[in-house]
């Protein structure tokens, strides 16, 4: 599958809710994590984010990416996501944010998804109190710090 179709079927699989779908880009052994939820492994466990941890709070999804760019190995996309959110502060409000989604792919497959994404925008449109978003901004901070690329800056 080439780039532009495994973005294009990634979005509409989270639009359309079809988690089965959606896991089926990744490989076996695949992982998403989650700027939100956290680390997903597995295609059950994929399936069950896009098909309740995703659809839980939220619904009408819209997701897009935009400049691909893959070296076979790896693909990176600046995306755009918004949804509904049904959760009591945001009174069903759109909500959304942007981000660049970085994948490591294997045979054709994603074997790893990960995110850098502007969430404290989407977070506050929400209505979380201040104290609320700096918590699960916080909570991201420590997860990005913990990876290999930060032990350099770790002191």
């Amino acid at each position: 599958m080439d780039a532009q179709a495994l973005l294009k079927e990634f979005c509409a699989a989270v639009e359309r809710r079809d988690g089965k779908a959606f896991a089926g880009l990744f490989t076996e052994d695949g992982v998403y994590h989650d700027v939100f939820y956290g680390a997903f492994e597995g295609h059950a466990k994929i399936a069950e984010m896009i098909d309740d941890w995703f659809h839980r709070t939220a619904r009408d999804f819209r997701w897009e990416m935009f400049r691909p760019v893959s070296d076979g190995r790896m693909l990176y996309a600046y995306y755009t996501f918004s949804y509904v959110s049904t959760l009591p502060e945001a009174k069903g409000k759109r909500v959304g944010f942007d981000g660049v989604s970085m994948m490591t792919l294997r045979d054709g497959r994603i074997a790893e998804y990960r995110e850098v994404a502007n969430a404290g925008v989407g977070l506050l449109e929400i209505g979380f109190a201040p104290e609320r978003v700096a918590k699960i901004l916080l909570k991201e901070a420590a997860r990005s710090k913990a990876r290999p690329e930060w032990v350099r800056h770790r002191s």
